[in-house]
């Protein structure tokens, strides 16, 4: 895959690895609008119910702290054609399982791939790419998140009403549900194929020691003289007495972590602690628990995904302009503020016969408004800007092992937070878990002020560990 104009071949490589975004977005919000119908088919309790929507992240977890490891060993490319292969099956056997234990083995399986690609995606367009245009370049990944989850919110809420709810029998006599999980079938064959036509990443290039290939990979976005200049640098930047692993994420002087490392873990968990995939994984449960119909939720989350969609383009057009740092500010405050009031709202509702939430027209409606622009503050900024950051921020011995580890972190914390959100909405409410996470998010603008660093403009290759 080449063009004659360097950046728009770029663009287009990326464009591919991007698509591991997609799935992981579609993956994540396909699982909103079956829940009910979940219960439903498998006979299960809302404890299990949980464990069904969150047993994913486990995966996720898993296959994030050993993507790193087997880019590192195998490549980037080939650890993400694995990937591709395992999206298909875990799609086909999520719509086919006939119980909780079924479905759950074939989530894992799917959350494996999901946590892959989103540690070896933006990691492999960090590294094909010019650093004054890596960062928007890096958040074409959270673009794809997006949309697949839009996708998925858009699926979701057709086939539903096609198909007159999400429990109701379809075509070929199998439920709406099953369908759903269906859709991501073809995306994931068009991943799988595009992967077969771009190159491997110039940085695992030069660490296997095939320094010619990573030339003319490198060659492709820029002059033969401008290619060797950076192979030269990645080699400076590499330990060439042994392969990067685990072991070097800690100073072999101090025998403790590297300070870079910490403060990629503290941003992996701090882009879940805000709360954000409660909004999306349990999004219909949250509004009819507002007083809201299936269809009225599924609507709801409909827009949710477009201003998320919206809200990313602005971080395109803002990342490699303003920087990570003021991004990450703003939306901090932002979404401490709408969190807040969220948290305020549904601590005043009250509680219709059936024992769910109420909330009065205007409350609702300022709800409704609250819980956008809690998106646009997170779209704008952490959504996008911890991939790019966790994509860069790192050198190039240790990039794959501490991608792992981020990883790691990253998809444990969302499993916690999603898997705890039901015991918060029966213990302490909706207002409570939004006071939660409203905290959270204030913290988050403390840190970053502290102790995020500046990565706008800079090589990776000047990426440092203290």
């Amino acid at each position: 895959m080449s063009s004659r104009h360097p950046l728009a071949s770029v663009f287009l490589i990326s464009s591919v690895s991007a698509l591991g975004g997609f799935l992981f977005g579609f993956d994540s919000g396909v699982i909103n609008g079956t829940v009910s119908a979940l219960t439903a088919a498998f006979g299960s309790s809302k404890a299990v119910t949980g464990f069904n929507v969150a047993s994913m992240l486990l995966g996720c977890a898993a296959g994030a702290f050993l993507a790193g490891r087997a880019a590192d060993r195998f490549g980037r490319r080939r650890t993400l054609l694995f990937t591709a292969v395992v999206f298909v099956v875990s799609a086909w056997g999520s719509g086919v399982a006939g119980g909780s234990v079924e479905f759950v083995l074939y989530r894992l399986l799917g959350g494996l791939a999901v946590g892959a690609a989103s540690i070896i995606c933006p990691t492999y367009i960090a590294e094909i790419s010019p650093p004054q245009h890596r960062g928007w370049l890096a958040t074409l990944q959270q673009l794809a998140i997006v949309l697949g989850l839009f996708a998925a919110f858009l699926s979701n809420f057709l086939i539903a009403k096609f198909a007159g709810g999400a429990a109701a029998v379809w075509l070929g006599g199998y439920q709406a549900w099953q369908w759903m999980f269906w859709g991501e079938i073809l995306p994931a064959l068009v991943f799988l194929v595009g992967l077969i036509f771009i190159p491997e990443s110039p940085r695992y290039l030069v660490a296997a020691g095939r320094n010619e290939e990573a030339a003319s990979v490198l060659a492709r976005f820029s002059s033969r003289e401008s290619a060797a200049i950076a192979v030269t640098e990645i080699q400076r930047t590499l330990d060439r007495s042994h392969r990067p692993s685990l072991r070097d994420l800690w100073n072999r002087g101090t025998g403790r972590l590297h300070p870079i490392v910490w403060v990629g873990l503290a941003i992996a968990a701090l882009q879940q602690l805000v709360g954000i995939n409660v909004v999306f994984y349990y999004g219909e449960v949250l509004w009819r628990a507002a007083g809201f119909s299936e269809g009225d939720a599924l609507r709801i989350n409909l827009i949710g995904g477009t201003i998320n969609v919206l809200s990313t383009f602005v971080a395109i057009a803002l990342v490699d302009r303003i920087g990570r740092r003021p991004l990450l500010l703003i939306g901090s405050f932002g979404m401490s503020l709408t969190l807040g009031l969220m948290a305020v709202l549904f601590a005043r509702a009250g509680t219709g016969p059936d024992g769910n939430l109420l909330l009065g027209s205007t409350e609702g409606t300022f709800a409704l408004i609250a819980a956008n622009l809690y998106i646009v503050a997170f779209g704008i900024s952490w959504g996008p800007v911890m991939w790019v950051l966790l994509g860069e921020m790192f050198p190039n011995q240790i990039r794959g092992a501490a991608l792992s580890l981020a990883g790691l972190c990253q998809w444990g914390t969302n499993f916690l937070v999603t898997l705890t959100f039901p015991r918060l909405l029966a213990s302490i409410g909706l207002g409570g878990a939004y006071g939660i996470y409203a905290a959270f998010a204030l913290f988050s603008a403390f840190y970053t002020w502290k102790y995020i660093r500046e990565t706008k403009g800079l090589t990776l290759e000047q990426m440092r560990t203290d």
